[in-house]
C-alpha cells in the first residue's frame, strides 16, 4: 500500500566532518540511489536541547546543508526541506501527544541517558521529554517505511512503530469497518478474493507470516482498488481497522566509528575533527601533528600500531599493502610516524577533493541552496498534507 520511502534528517551542528560522512553521509549517498529519499533539517530538534542559544541554529542550517551536497547528496534524487518550514510535523506531533502514554515517553533509552549526560543543561521540559514523539511525527507524517539509524538510534523507531500501531488501533476503526471490507474483498474477483481470504485465515489462525507477506503482495498488485479499501484490506489482514499510518522498519546501518585526531571517536566536544571542507594545508598539519604511539620517542624505537591513533586512521582509509607496510615498518623501526602518516593526508585530501568541488558554487552562489530546500521544503508539505487530511478525517477533524 505504501511506496517504498526512506526518511532521515539531522540537527544543525554546523559544519560537519569526517565523522558526519562515513557515518551517516555516506550511507545517504547510496540510498538515494535506491529508494525515494526525504533528508530533512532537524532544526525543531536542536532547541530541545539549545533552546537557550537559537542564534546559531540559521547559520548552521545552511552550513549544514552545503555539506550535504558537498558528500553528494543530489537534490534531483532525493527531497531536501527543512523541518520546521513544513508545519504539520507540529500538528502531528501535537494530535498525537493526546494519545500517547507519559509511560511510553519517560522510558526511552536516551531520555535518562541525554540528562545524565547534558548535566549543564536544564532538561526538565516538555520539548525535551517529547522528542521522542517529534520524531515519530517526522516519520509518521511521510509514512516513511524505512529509517537509517545505528543501533543506538533502534528503540525510537520501535516507539514509533508503538505509536503507529495505537494510533491506527484507535483511530482506524470506522464506523460499518467490517462490512466495507467485505465489500472490497469482492471487487478482487473471485479467484483472488478466494485467496485472499485463505491467506487472511492462515496469518490470523496460525501465525504464518508468509502468508501476511504474500496477502500484502496481492493487495499491492491490484489496479481497481481505491485507496481506502486498500488501506482497509491491509488492515482487516491483520485484524485491525484501516490502516492510516504506516509502520515504519529500522534500516540499520552499519556501524562506521570514524576515529578523532586522538583516538577517540570523532567529536567536536572533544576538539579532534577534521570538516568535511577543511583547507588542504590544515588537513596536512593536523595528521601531521597527530600523536602516535609514547613509546616511539625517536624513530629507531620501535612501535605498536595498536597504542597509535595513526593505525586507527588507516583502518579507514589505507588498502591490505599499505596497512601491511605501515604495521610492518612501526614494528621494526624502519619508517617514521611522519613516513606512517604521509599516505593518508594523501587519501583524506583525495577523499575531499570532489567535496570542495560540489560545494565551490553554493559558497559562491548561496540562493543556489535556498532554491533546493524551497523545492523540498514545498514538495514535502504536499506529501505532509495528503497524511493529515486522513488524520484530521479520522480523528473527527475534517469539517467538510
Amino acid at each position: 500500500m505504501f511506496a517504498d520511502r526512506v526518511l532521515s534528517g539531522m540537527r544543525p551542528t554546523g559544519s560537519l566532518h569526517l565523522g558526519h560522512y562515513h557515518g551517516v553521509l555516506k550511507n545517504w549517498v547510496d540510498l538515494q540511489q535506491q529508494y525515494e529519499c526525504l533528508f530533512f533539517v532537524a532544526d525543531w530538534h536542536a532547541l530541545t536541547t539549545h533552546y537557550d542559544s537559537p542564534e546559531i541554529i540559521e547559520k548552521n542550517v545552511w552550513d549544514m546543508v552545503i555539506d550535504w551536497l558537498a558528500a553528494g547528496v543530489d537534490p534531483s534524487q532525493a527531497t531536501l526541506f527543512i523541518q520546521s518550514k513544513v508545519p504539520a510535523h507540529a500538528e502531528l506531533y501535537m494530535l498525537l501527544s493526546m494519545m500517547t502514554p507519559l509511560g511510553w515517553l519517560e522510558r526511552v533509552p536516551t531520555y535518562k541517558d541525554q540528562q545524565e549526560k547534558l548535566t549543564e543543561k536544564d532538561l526538565s521540559t516538555h520539548g525535551f521529554l517529547g522528542y521522542p514523539l517529534l520524531q515519530s511525527a517526522d516519520i509518521l507524517i511521510y509514512r516513511a517505511n524505512r529509517v537509517p539509524v545505528g543501533e543506538d538510534q533502534a528503540p525510537h523507531i520501535e516507539f514509533t512503530r508503538e505509536i503507529c500501531r495505537r494510533f491506527n488501533h484507535i483511530y482506524g476503526r470506522e464506523i460499518g469497518f467490517k462490512e466495507k471490507a467485505e465489500a472490497a474483498i469482492k471487487k478482487l474477483g473471485s479467484k483472488r478474493s478466494k485467496l485472499y481470504n485463505e491467506l487472511k485465515t492462515r496469518f490470523q489462525e496460525q501465525g504464518d507470516e508468509s502468508a501476511l507477506a504474500e496477502a500484502q503482495s496481492l493487495l499491492n498488485e491490484q489496479q481497481n482498488l481505491n485507496m481506502g479499501d486498500q488501506e482497509r484490506l491491509f488492515g482487516y489482514l491483520e485484524g485491525g481497522g484501516k490502516m492510516i499510518l504506516c509502520e515504519p522498519d529500522t534500516l540499520l546501518t552499519e556501524a562506521a566509528r570514524m576515529p578523532g585526531l586522538d583516538g577517540q571517536k570523532m567529536s567536536k566536544s572533544y576538539n579532534n575533527t577534521i570538516s568535511l571542507r577543511e583547507d588542504p594545508d590544515s588537513v596536512s598539519k593536523k595528521v601531521r601533528t597527530m600523536p602516535t604511539d609514547p613509546a616511539r620517542v625517536r624513530r629507531t624505537d620501535p612501535g605498536d600500531p595498536a597504542k597509535c591513533p595513526v593505525w586507527q586512521f588507516h583502518m579507514v582509509y589505507s588498502d591490505e599493502k599499505t596497512k601491511e607496510w605501515a604495521q610492518h615498518g612501526c614494528k621494526n623501526a624502519e619508517i617514521g610516524c611522519l613516513d606512517c602518516k604521509a599516505p593518508l593526508i594523501e587519501r583524506i585530501l583525495a577523499e575531499q577533493a570532489p567535496m570542495h568541488e560540489r560545494a565551490r558554487m553554493y559558497e559562491e552562489d548561496p540562493t543556489l541552496v535556498r532554491n533546493i530546500i524551497a523545492d523540498g521544503c514545498e514538495k514535502a508539505n504536499q506529501l505532509a498534507e495528503e497524511t493529515m487530511r486522513d488524520i484530521r478525517e479520522a480523528m473527527g477533524l475534517s469539517y467538510s
